[in-house]
């Protein structure tokens, strides 16, 4: 149960926002970059993305630490949860609504002993066949790399949406798509009966296709939602 008072199961599509401050503020200096992605996650808790996933696995502890409880301070009353890369203990220091496990990370029964009961527990999946082992307490995954990626090693084949399928048909948990999810392509992602996608580029890329970043993006979730229902007999 998340801290809004609202199943992630029954919120249709989800959305996520992966963090990379680098992509974001190419050039310029780190305080630059961290003052800018709390604009950026700003805005699109303005334009109703549900969940943004902050990753900036470079940073120090203290400085990650400072730039989620900035993002947990500035999205305060909206409906979006900021979930942490894999540091259970740079959520709880900052407040954050969860953290977001790696796949071969520390198993999710160990993480709510520790947690908060609101809290959001996701994983990462990239096997299929580890798929029908993963937890229930977990509140949703993410699987990918779907399609390819820029965020991703050339050297990593895509999953494609065979695969995204055959997982989704292997858990009762939502399923986000990752990798290379583009507005071209969200259709099929509805229809392999994934529960909504995660991503870097097409955020970007969409709140600089706008005279703001809010409204950039708050027209993106629009063109998500509406793609979603178009095919939501099937989902």
């Amino acid at each position: 149960m998340n801290p809004k008072g609202e199943t992630l199961s029954t919120r249709r599509p989800l959305i996520c926002l992966v963090t990379d401050r680098q992509r974001l503020s190419p050039g310029v200096s780190l305080d630059c970059q961290v003052n800018n992605l709390v604009g950026f996650v700003t805005s699109a808790a303005e334009a109703g993305i549900g969940v943004v996933q902050v990753r900036e696995r470079d940073l120090s502890g203290r400085a990650l630490t400072s730039l989620v409880s900035r993002c947990v301070k500035a999205t305060a009353g909206s409906a979006m949860h900021v979930v942490v890369n894999d540091r259970a203990d740079v959520a709880l220091a900052s407040g954050a609504a969860g953290v977001h496990l790696r796949e071969d990370s520390v198993k999710a029964e160990r993480v709510r002993t520790i947690a908060p009961p609101s809290w959001l527990v996701s994983r990462a999946v990239h096997d299929s066949s580890r798929v029908p082992s993963m937890s229930l307490t977990l509140d949703y995954l993410v699987f990918g790399t779907v399609f390819p990626s820029p965020s991703k090693p050339m050297t990593d084949v895509p999953a494609g949406l065979g695969v995204l399928e055959r997982v989704i048909s292997q858990t009762e948990l939502p399923v986000l798509a990752i990798g290379g999810v583009n507005e071209d392509r969200l259709k099929e992602v509805w229809m392999a009966g994934a529960a909504g996608f995660a991503g870097i580029g097409l955020f970007i890329e969409s709140a600089r296709a706008s005279s703001t970043w809010t409204a950039g993006l708050t027209c993106l979730v629009r063109r998500v939602r509406r793609s979603f229902d178009s095919v939501g007999s099937h989902v």
